[in-house]
């Protein structure tokens, strides 16, 4: 038996529990290749830590405590009661067998065993009772057994029980010793091997008990299987030969069969010294193990926080791509195209600003002829036209948006998921429409309120007044679109000709450079209240990656963490 330096734990404990809190908060929860394993591999972490590290760190002068693991018909049971002299494990006839793990202590060491120092999530009984509805681990005291040893009855390793095959490796991750016992016929068999290998790496301290083996094969079968154990780095644990004999009555061994097993652990419960080198040799294996298991667990950590990060940046820069398609449609000319061209030329037709200019009465005239006839006036169709045209586009680009991030998500990890779970994500929400009528029409109050701030000298006023509020904040909006416009062809004799004519309009009223600042605020007054919509829309997208049970830190905590621990030894 390798015998290793005492972990220093004044600071190692304090250091470990910390470790164990942030594996317990890590969570993965996007499927990328690997989580099954990774998974698997964090509760197995969170098992050792919870059941084995801490309480033996916190207590090193607990009884050294040996697992007796094995196959099916290996006859574990039957060995416990050989050695305690009395049935108190009853061996199962039927295959698998499904009873509760039994740990056998001496009376002395109640107090070690009946809170839950070791083994916390399993329900202690005693006398053959359980809890409902969780796994027991029944208590049997004995003083057949010297105080400082305790044994414990594991399921089979290979139960076609899926649950009992994960409490016997739980049962032997909490092992001081793994007693591991098999059969002649069964020794060579692929799963105990597996967890041999298991305990060889993560140096946790090991004997092996033979048994069953007919009397004239012992020697060959005990060198084999002594062979095997050094091929893998088990080459020192102790081997003992049990061999095929009648059982008593009781179903228990001859005292004589066992003795030697019975003798070696009867001498390292009583010496203090021998048992402290088992638990050091267990203990400083199980925290070596640590370090490239916490490392796995940290990658898996870092690709699911690098998952959430490329999610979310799908949602940014969609959405970025949305304002600035806004952005573009309000400058490239396609808002004075259609309907709105069609109503601008049919409003400078009507030569409505000039004859205003000449006469308010024609102003005053034309309002009445319109209201006479139930029509709006030509200023309040491109008004219309152009309120429709801003929405029109303002939605394009917000579903737009919508459907290049949920492409987006489907083609990166976690993303499917997610949009089947919120398959409403696919488009706009319901509130997208309202809220786009809403901030095309509070633009316009925009555009209004910079006509009349920018009007409030006496001369202005008059000429504000003279073409009314409603139509110069409508040039405006206009002449905000048209204003570094890309109309071609003919667009650019009818619409951009037109649309010069409104902007000397503006200028006569306000001056080149006011023109030029009202139009620019009106702009930005827009894409602000665009942003705003479009703000509500992609935090719907953001919401649901904020419910993800993901700390964005925790894999550089996690590595923190375990870098405390290296430390600390």
């Amino acid at each position: 038996m390798t015998v290793t330096a005492a972990p220093a734990t004044q600071d190692l404990l304090p250091a470990v529990t910390s470790l164990r809190d942030e594996v317990g908060s890590t969570r993965l929860p996007f499927d990328l290749p690997g989580v099954p394993a990774a998974e698997s591999g964090r509760r197995e972490l969170l098992r050792q830590l919870d059941d084995y590290i801490l309480p033996r760190l916190a207590s090193l002068d607990a009884p050294l405590l040996a697992v007796v693991g094995g196959s099916t018909g290996s006859g574990k049971s039957t060995l416990v009661n050989s050695l305690v002299g009395s049935v108190v494990s009853a061996p199962g006839v039927l295959r698998p067998t499904t009873r509760s793990p039994v740990l056998v202590h001496h009376p002395d060491d109640e107090r070690w065993f009946t809170p839950a120092r070791i083994l916390p999530d399993l329900a202690r009984a005693s006398g053959g009772s359980s809890v409902e509805g969780q796994a027991t681990m029944q208590l049997v005291m004995s003083s057949a057994l010297p105080p400082g040893l305790a044994l414990l009855d594991a399921p089979d390793i290979d139960s076609v029980v899926l649950g009992n095959r994960e409490l016997a490796r739980q049962l032997l991750g909490a092992a001081d010793l793994w007693l591991f016992v098999t059969t002649a016929a069964r020794y060579a068999d692929a799963v105990p091997w597996e967890l041999l290998r298991q305990a060889s790496e993560r140096g946790t301290a090991v004997a092996v008990v033979l048994n069953r083996v007919p009397r004239a094969s012992i020697p060959v079968i005990r060198d084999h299987l002594a062979s095997m154990l050094k091929e893998q780095g088990l080459g020192t644990a102790p081997l003992f030969t049990v061999a095929e004999s009648e059982l008593d009555p009781d179903g228990k061994l001859k005292p004589e069969e066992v003795a030697r097993l019975s003798s070696w652990l009867s001498a390292l419960a009583k010496d203090a010294r021998a048992r402290a080198l088992v638990v050091r040799q267990t203990l400083t294996g199980a925290l070596d193990s640590l370090g490239p298991r916490i490392q796995g667990l940290v990658d898996a950590s870092g690709a699911q926080v690098t998952a959430r990060t490329a999610l979310d940046k799908a949602v940014q820069s969609a959405y970025a791509a949305a304002i600035a398609g806004v952005e573009t449609g309000m400058s490239d000319g396609s808002l004075l195209r259609g309907e709105v061209l069609a109503r601008w030329q049919e409003f400078v037709g009507t030569g409505e600003f000039f004859r205003q200019v000449e006469s308010t009465v024609a102003r005053v005239r034309d309002r009445v002829v319109a209201a006479v006839k139930g029509e709006p006036t030509p200023s309040a169709h491109l008004d219309e036209a152009l309120h429709s045209g801003v929405a029109e586009l303002i939605r394009a680009e917000g579903q737009g948006a919508a459907i290049t991030t949920s492409r987006s998500w489907r083609a990166l990890a976690g993303g499917s998921a997610l949009l089947q779970a919120h398959p409403d994500l696919t488009r706009v929400s319901p509130e997208f429409d309202r809220a786009v009528t809403s901030l095309v029409h509070d633009w316009q109050g925009d555009v209004l309120e910079l006509v009349r701030n920018e009007g409030r000298d006496r001369r202005t006023t008059a000429k504000v007044t003279a073409y009314g509020v409603n139509a110069v904040g409508t040039v405006l909006m206009l002449v905000t679109f048209a204003y570094t416009g890309g109309l071609t062809g003919a667009e650019v004799g009818i619409a951009g000709g037109t649309a010069i004519l409104g902007q000397k309009l503006l200028e006569a009223i306000f001056g080149d450079q006011a023109v030029r600042s009202m139009a620019a605020k009106a702009k930005e007054a827009l894409l602000d209240r665009t942003e705003a919509a479009f703000h509500g829309e992609r935090e719907r997208f953001t919401g649901v990656l904020d419910e993800v049970d993901l700390r964005a830190d925790q894999a550089r905590t996690l590595g923190a963490a375990a870098a405390a621990v290296r430390a600390a030894r």
